[in-house]
């Protein structure tokens, strides 16, 4: 009778035990995919909105991350399941991105996007614990679920050996990646001439490749106070520039905080954006990002 009681009490102990680490690991994977949904939806809000196929994709993320959290947090295995997938997609996205770039976009180093990154690796492990964690006896299980969960040493081997190339590629891909877009090298160096174009029916001055030009309402004709990540969306024009037809403005250079040097027309700092895959594109006209203004260089100043 003791012995009955015991084993039962144990086995309680157990369930109740086992009912805890499901609901810690259903929270942390559900914030997880929160997290990261919220750092993309910020992103997506302080200019990707802008950047062709990008924008759509981003704002698709956003939703699918938060629906996925939702249904983590009620307890469905598929969810969670699901959303290890998504967060191993996302972070593949994001790694071809860097590496050889997605729909004429090739992303850049920044803060967010590393910590993006090692986020949905974490997110990847949590929620593939809790897709194949053992569940009440009750619950329906498929043939493969069912030996998947009956070799648990091999699972936790499979996903700490995926994690961990997960984060050896991304540490691989941000070693590589530059802090500057590809668009930007086409107006780096110093000499290059300037020129003129209609974009939407408004005459703007442009690189070398026809890609329009930016100044920042926040700068002096002495200072550019658009540097770190900031300098990494709005690559600035380094380098004394030369007036093609059409460039009538003054044409000037400033020292950057870094020592660079940058090119100004009519006393404003010349910038490109990323968000501009081609010429004839202005994107980036008239948006509050990185704390200020953002406007076209028009060729009348």
């Amino acid at each position: 009778m003791n012995v009955s009681m015991d084993v039962g009490t144990n086995n309680r102990s157990h369930r109740s035990q086992r009912s805890w680490q499901l609901l810690a690991l259903r929270l942390a994977g559900a914030g997880l995919l929160v997290v990261t949904g919220a750092i993309h939806l910020d992103l997506y809000l302080t200019g990707y909105r802008t950047i062709p196929t990008i924008g759509w994709l981003f704002l698709l993320q956003v939703i699918a991350a938060f629906v996925l959290a939702a249904g983590v947090l009620l307890g469905s295995r598929l969810a969670a399941a699901a959303g290890a997938l998504f967060a191993l997609s996302t972070l593949g996205g994001y790694l071809l991105s860097v590496w050889v770039g997605l729909f004429n976009f090739r992303e850049v180093r920044t803060t967010a996007g590393i910590v993006a990154g090692v986020i949905e690796v974490a997110a990847f492990a949590l929620l593939a614990l809790l897709a194949l964690a053992p569940g009440s006896q009750h619950a329906q299980r498929g043939p493969m679920i069912t030996r998947l969960r009956a070799d648990r040493h091999a699972v936790l081997a499979g996903i700490a050996g995926v994690s961990v190339i997960a984060l050896v590629l991304l540490g691989a891909a941000l070693a590589g990646a530059g802090t500057t877009s590809s668009s930007s090298a086409s107006s780096s160096a110093a000499g290059a001439t300037l020129k003129t174009t209609q974009v939407k029916g408004v005459t703007v001055v442009t690189n070398a490749k026809g890609f329009t030009l930016y100044l920042f309402a926040p700068d002096t004709p002495t200072k550019s106070v658009c540097n770190g990540a900031c300098a990494s969306y709005w690559p600035p024009v380094l380098g004394a520039q030369k007036a093609g037809p059409g460039v009538t403005g003054k044409l000037g250079t400033i020292k950057r905080a870094d020592g660079s040097i940058q090119a100004t027309y009519n006393g404003h700092p010349l910038y490109l954006y990323i968000g501009d895959s081609g010429p004839g594109q202005n994107n980036g006209n008239n948006i509050n990002l990185n704390g200020g203004f953002w406007y076209e260089v028009k060729a009348s100043g």
